[in-house]
């Protein structure tokens, strides 16, 4: 009897295993939590004091936000200030660009048929693209390959800085591709080439839209309709969408200046414990549950410097510290962040994930998504002033990992 109680616990304990945890959808009780310094402690090895000294900086380096910490498949830190809320649905900027990505991996899965190269695919063709860009403006678009275009080195005109053959470069007449304009078909498909597909890197916001029109065209719908039905109805997300009201953009919008179509190249709106989930399924290689939503190969490419990229840190739409340029970092963590100081962290050795709450006051509009806002502001940060604080993405993730005792 003795024996059969102890496999019967092992058993129940096996069932609760990082590794086969998948936490429910909010309403339906959401994250296992840890709440006591002592059981953090014990069961996953951070100290909590730690954890409070990367929320105050974090509270110094944005106006809105908070800082929440997944270990072991625990939910143990998740504070906020200002209008930072978990029902908070602001505008997260570039973090949008991650999940890009991952659209693009899980189109990949569901349509292989029309990409018998791979990654490899050329994509400025009849098939991917709209039918008035050809003839191309620049015969070199022909060569542009799926994985440059999600590793932004397909040559598409970004912003500074840009590197070629890993040496930082400057443009003099760096145009500026990093608003909601470029994440319109009108902007991004008139991106004229800077250098050869292949030869340099730059942030091209217009690049992570492109992919965007392909899974649009490819799947037969918006990407974000194709997003609720293939990522994040099964993930349990509650409430999200995008910010697709820009009525001061003079195209890509209708009479009630909503963009026609999905931004690929950020602006996502999710709530912070579902950014939890997406980190969560990216730890995890792509799977969720029993199914694999993301094939494995893609997501780990994700996190890894990549062959279409050997310019700079940048995978699909995520930093990566292989080359360990992120000190006290493992090599294996990769991000990715977003104007107004968001950023999701995946970190497989340790494993964890975490979330960096940012966001202006701007962000916070919901005139931008026109999606309910369900808790209150108490007004705390109006008068909020920025402080010098250096690279704010890269030192929270520092000072987070810290706290592994």
């Amino acid at each position: 009897m003795k024996l059969k109680t102890v496999l019967l616990v092992l058993a129940i304990c096996g069932l609760c295993t990082a590794e086969d945890y998948f936490p429910k959808p909010d309403d339906k009780g959401g994250w296992r939590t840890l709440k006591d310094a002592a059981r953090i402690h014990k069961s996953t090895g951070l100290q909590l004091t730690k954890l409070d000294e990367a929320f105050a900086y974090v509270e110094k380096t944005t106006q809105h936000g908070g800082l929440l910490v997944v270990r072991h498949g625990q939910l143990v830190y998740e504070k906020y200030f200002g209008r930072g809320n978990r029902e908070a649905l602001p505008e997260l900027a570039s973090c949008g660009k991650a999940f890009t990505s991952v659209a693009v991996g899980m189109m990949m899965q569901d349509k292989p048929a029309l990409f018998p190269n791979g990654l490899d695919e050329k994509v400025y063709t009849p098939k991917f693209l709209p039918a008035e860009i050809f003839p191309l403006d620049d015969p070199r678009k022909a060569e542009i390959s799926l994985g440059q275009v999600l590793s932004m080195s397909a040559g598409i005109r970004g912003t500074n800085p840009v590197y070629v053959k890993g040496e930082k470069q400057e443009w003099k007449d760096a145009t500026i591709d990093n608003g909601p304009w470029s994440t319109t078909d009108d902007f991004a498909l008139k991106q004229t080439l800077w250098c050869a597909p292949g030869d340099c890197y730059s942030y091209a916001t217009s690049s992570s839209h492109i992919a965007a029109i392909i899974v649009r065209r490819t799947m037969g719908m918006e990407m974000e309709d194709y997003m609720r039905k293939r990522l994040t109805g099964p993930l349990g997300f509650g409430t999200w969408g995008y910010a697709m009201y820009r009525p001061k953009l003079k195209s890509g919008i209708d009479s009630n200046g909503r963009m026609f179509h999905t931004p690929g190249g950020g602006s996502i709106a999710v709530r912070s414990t579902d950014m939890l989930r997406f980190g969560y399924l990216m730890l995890h290689e792509g799977r969720w549950g029993k199914t694999q939503i993301l094939p494995a190969d893609f997501a780990k490419m994700c996190g890894r410097s990549v062959k279409y990229n050997p310019h700079f840190t940048h995978s699909f739409n995520f930093n990566v510290n292989d080359d360990g340029h992120l000190a006290g970092v493992p090599k294996d963590a990769y991000w990715k962040g977003g104007a107004g100081g968001y950023a999701i962290y995946v970190v497989p050795s340790l494993d964890m994930v975490i979330y960096k709450m940012g966001g202006t006051e701007g962000q916070y509009d919901p005139a931008l998504t026109r999606l309910p806002v369900k808790y209150t502001y108490d007004g705390s940060r109006a008068d909020w002033k920025p402080s010098p604080v250096g690279d704010s993405t890269g030192k929270t993730l520092q000072m987070v990992l810290a706290a592994i005792q």
